[in-house]
């Protein structure tokens, strides 16, 4: 595993908790303690983390904009690939909704490249500032409180503008995943908007990279019943495809 990967890996790993330790990444990455420390110096020398005594955390500098920000640059590849994954599954004349998070701001980018007209609602202010580039997209953007770190709108009035629409299919950008938990996130704020969506949608499809399967996250946000369809990167191994299989997930 290169630097650039385990520098993706202990940021992944603090958006989960608020700090991470030198000897459990040395367990978790396979590599030495002093791999690990050589890394920590290296990321907070490029403002990435800030080192504390036997570990690291996020820079306060950074604490708000990683929670969007950050995000969007860590594993954007895969993001990406996952993403290109539901360009096929939009038809002409859909209803589409997406709510927050880096993964559908990515799926956005994606559907400038669509000539076929269809709707999306959100609640996702980064997503609709991208997808109204492209007029073929009839765009309805739900208002809220707004969330200036997470680029998006939430609460009560929100969620209650998103009850009046029964999309085609929805996008949901979630945090974590794995069979015994099912869905989870760490944006408490979101999470009603999830919900909401996946209850009034005909056909609720999560779009995830690979990164979030097996992980637990804050709260949760859905049983694994309640999604149609994981939308991942191809870089999970076989064996962990066909367990989540036996489980009733069904991953593309």
């Amino acid at each position: 595993m290169l630097y650039h990967e385990r520098a993706e890996f202990i940021l992944q790993q603090l958006q989960l908790q608020s700090a991470v330790k030198v000897n459990e990444l040395s367990q978790q990455l396979r590599v030495s303690v002093d791999t690990v420390r050589r890394d920590l110096k290296a990321m907070e020398q490029e403002g990435l983390i800030k080192c504390l005594r036997g570990g690291a955390c996020l820079p306060e500098s950074l604490m708000s904009s990683s929670n969007f920000v950050g995000r969007e640059v860590i594993n954007s590849d895969l993001k990406r690939a996952a993403a290109r994954k539901a360009l096929p599954l939009i038809q002409e004349g859909d209803v589409i909704a997406m709510n927050s998070g880096t993964t559908n701001t990515i799926l956005a980018q994606e559907m400038l490249s669509l000539n076929t007209r269809f709707a999306v609602v959100t609640n996702n202010f980064a997503a609709a500032g991208i997808l109204m580039q492209n007029p073929s997209i009839q765009l309805t953007f739900i208002g809220g409180k707004m969330d200036a770190l997470e680029r998006s709108t939430y609460g009560a009035a929100c969620v209650a503008e998103l009850s009046q629409y029964y999309p085609d299919k929805c996008f949901l950008s979630i945090n974590a995943v794995n069979y015994r938990d099912g869905y989870t996130d760490f944006r408490v704020d979101e999470i009603p908007v999830i919900r909401q969506l996946a209850s009034s949608s005909r056909q609720v499809i999560a779009v995830m990279d690979s990164s979030k399967l097996g992980k637990c996250s804050k709260k949760k946000a859905l049983e694994p019943e309640q999604v149609d369809l994981l939308l991942m990167d191809d870089a999970i191994r076989e064996e962990i495809r066909e367990k989540y299989a036996d489980k009733g997930f069904r991953i593309e």
